[in-house]
């Protein structure tokens, strides 16, 4: 059965640049065939605003191939509420919150991140988390 892995915007941002060690690395994520994809709300608008913005449809594009493969959570109050109290808990900055509290809420196996182990969504226990940098 395939892990299903929440990909955070950043990997994608990553794997569109295609610079690098960590491209390669977010290039194996995405194309995984052991893997579900899972993404969110807040995946689709850190990433597609500011591609429409700079009129940049390539990078449009990739993202919305990816999306079309991925599984798709929906955000709602409960999931903002939850978000909030785990920020106030680990220290997370508001958007991480998000992605985190989504994750959790879609139950999935795994988050994939090229945040550093560093970062304070690194302290949620709750959640089996993964670095490609």
């Amino acid at each position: 059965m395939p892990r299903r892995t929440y990909v955070d915007s950043c990997v994608l941002m990553a794997a569109f640049q295609g610079k690098g060690t960590v491209a390669y690395r977010a290039m194996e994520i995405l194309d995984d065939p052991n893997r579900t994809l899972v993404v969110s709300d807040a995946v689709r608008l850190e990433l597609l605003p500011k591609a429409a913005y700079h009129q940049n449809q390539n990078e449009s594009m990739f993202y919305e191939a990816v999306f079309e493969v991925a599984e798709f959570v929906k955000w709602d109050v409960s999931t903002l509420h939850e978000a909030y109290s785990l920020a106030s808990k680990h220290g997370l900055s508001a958007l991480d919150a998000i992605h985190v509290a989504t994750a959790l809420a879609a139950g999935v196996d795994e988050f994939v991140t090229k945040e550093k182990p560093t970062k304070p969504m690194f302290r949620v226990p709750e959640l089996t988390m993964f670095s490609i940098s």
